[in-house]
């Protein structure tokens, strides 16, 4: 019972249907069975009490956490760095979709954004930092807070066109269909990938979060994105 107890990772993560690993500690001191609602305890429950974790159920950053990945690439960026999937567009969208938030969020309201305007921007810092000025159509937007998805669809769409220029902006997430990849894709899993129109074609990496298994493909959702 101890061992069990004491086995709680204190993530705190909400998964057992309580806020604190604390407070679910008292639940199995009373009702030992329920540890299993404990997805971390469940997880690790082969492991030897007091062991420690190893790198790859614990990873202590990002690279650990898509070491093992780089042994199986699909191929290279332009700088011979390997990917384990191509990123491609959505059937129905004219680019890659973005879901991105101007530095100053107030923008997406006094600039008064609207579906179907041509934007440009660039993403700036730890969010995807590039150095190529982004051109693109809006597929969604929310004056609420500042968040808006575009269609990435190169320099071409804003010539000759009204265009608002957002400046710089944070890359929150990338949709897309995966086709081509070297790797099973897990939901929670961070990759190398390449965005199958990057115009510099530099690798990204990302954490899936969402997964859907269709005809063209697997479509996802990545966030947490960053190149290099």
């Amino acid at each position: 019972m101890n061992d069990n107890i004491e086995a709680l990772p204190g993530l705190d993560c909400g998964m057992c249907g309580v806020k604190t690993c604390e407070q679910f500690a008292e639940i199995i001191r009373a009702k030992p069975e329920e540890r299993k609602r404990c997805v971390q305890m469940s997880r690790h429950r082969a492991q030897a009490p007091g062991a420690p974790a190893s790198p790859a159920e614990h990873p202590a950053s990002i690279a650990e956490q898509i070491t093992d990945n780089t042994a199986a690439s699909i191929g290279k960026d332009s700088l011979g760095r390997a990917v384990n999937f191509i990123l491609d567009k959505n059937p129905e969208d004219i680019g890659p979709r973005e879901t991105i938030i101007p530095h100053n969020p107030m923008l997406t309201r006094e600039m008064n954004i609207q579906k179907g305007d041509v934007l440009i921007g660039r993403p700036l810092g730890m969010s995807c930092g590039c150095p190529v000025a982004h051109s693109g159509m809006v597929m969604d937007v929310d004056h609420r807070t500042g968040v808006i998805v575009w269609c990435v669809t190169g320099p071409l769409m804003n010539r000759g066109k009204p265009v608002k220029d957002l400046g710089y902006y944070s890359a929150q997430a990338y949709e897309g269909i995966v086709k081509d990849t070297a790797v099973e894709l897990k939901i929670g899993m961070r990759y190398w990938y390449l965005p199958r129109r990057c115009m510099l074609q530099w690798r990204h990496s990302g954490t899936v979060i969402y997964m859907n298994r269709v005809p063209e493909g697997v479509r996802v959702r990545i966030e947490g994105i960053m190149i290099g």
